[in-house]
């Protein structure tokens, strides 16, 4: 079986400022960021239902699967894209959880990016940039 795979790196804010709150809870920004070469590994074997499994030396710290962005952004979109390919996918956790590097929108966005791919969307569609606001304020820049 084929799987993809997507880098989800390291976000560091070279300056950052909080606006607000948005009507979504969450922070509306203001910043200038760089990705760094390290980062998480997020593979997806297309097929099947959804799921993740955490693994890594930071896989600990990961909490529980149904918290994950990965999975909260996979059905996001599922629920906007009707018979959305969806599939198994592994998260390599190397980044430490709230740390401030943007880990878990990074993986985000890099699933995002990775059903983007195997469903053959383009990466401005609107669906997929509905769905990265939706799931975290960092999710945009990430993806």
């Amino acid at each position: 079986m084929v799987s993809f795979v997507e880098h989800a790196p390291a976000k560091v804010n070279l300056s950052l400022n909080i606006l607000g709150r948005r009507a979504d809870g969450y922070h509306a920004l203001d910043s200038l960021v760089a990705f760094a070469t390290a980062g998480d590994r997020l593979t997806l074997a297309p097929g099947g239902p959804l799921s993740l499994a955490v693994r890594g030396a930071t896989a600990g710290q990961a909490g529980p699967i149904e918290d994950n962005l990965v999975i909260k952004a996979a059905r996001a979109l599922a629920g906007k894209i009707p018979n959305l390919k969806l599939g198994r996918f592994t998260l390599d956790k190397r980044l430490p959880v709230a740390a401030g590097l943007g880990g878990g929108s990074s993986d985000a966005a890099a699933a995002l990016r990775l059903l983007a791919r195997v469903n053959r969307l383009p990466l401005d569609d609107a669906r997929l940039r509905s769905v990265a606001r939706r799931t975290g304020a960092d999710v945009p820049v990430c993806l």
